[in-house]
């Protein structure tokens, strides 16, 4: 039972090998034929010749021409100048003496007058963005012994919106300090005036 199931397939088998390898057999057999070359294509780089002109010929300097030194300038003669006939003037009386200095060893003492305050930087203040005219501002501050102001107030102000930068204006100023008995101290009540200036687009300065 077993060989009359497989016999079917083994003959198929058989048939297909068989097959194969006559179909291998006749591409063996048949003769190679090579395919024909393609013409070659050739093709001119640059063809135009173009004539590079030759360099100019160098043309030969000249010979430089001798040039002859120039003779001496001449001497002139000035002639000769007499000799002074007034005899020289006597003078009276010895030499003067002075007084020798006296130096001592000890330390040299300065001495400074007495003198107010004295302004030594003023910034300029701000001019504020709501103003339509020019003003001022009058302050009152005190300085310190380092020359810095403080408890800076504004006494009188054509218009409000001067006042805050005129203070903070002034709060930066700087000052050499009072000096009082070669020491320097504070001064109280030092007044000055800060003005603006507010010009229109000719620049002409619109009046408070």
């Amino acid at each position: 039972m077993t060989f009359k199931r497989y016999a079917p397939s083994a003959l198929l088998a058989v048939g297909v090998t068989i097959g194969i390898t006559l179909g291998m057999a006749a591409m063996i057999k048949t003769e190679f034929t090579p395919q024909d070359k393609s013409e070659g294509m050739t093709f001119d780089i640059n063809p135009v010749q173009i004539d590079i002109p030759s360099p100019p010929e160098r043309v030969k300097p000249k010979e430089a021409k001798r040039v002859e030194t120039p003779p001496p300038p001449p001497i002139l003669d000035h002639g000769k100048t007499d000799k002074p006939t007034e005899p020289p003037v006597q003078l009276g009386g010895g030499v003067p003496t002075f007084k020798m200095p006296v130096l001592t060893t000890g330390a040299p003492v300065i001495v400074v007058s007495n003198r107010d305050v004295q302004p030594l930087v003023r910034v300029a203040p701000i001019m504020p963005p709501r103003a339509k005219t020019s003003g001022h501002c009058k302050v009152r501050f005190n300085v310190s012994a380092e020359g810095a102001p403080y408890d800076v107030t504004a006494t009188y102000c054509t218009s409000s919106i001067f006042e805050r930068s005129t203070v903070k204006s002034v709060q930066k100023w700087k000052y050499n300090p009072k000096i009082v008995n070669g020491r320097a101290v504070a001064m109280i009540g030092v007044e000055n005036k800060v003005s603006y200036r507010l010009t229109d687009e000719r620049g002409n300065v619109i009046p408070e």
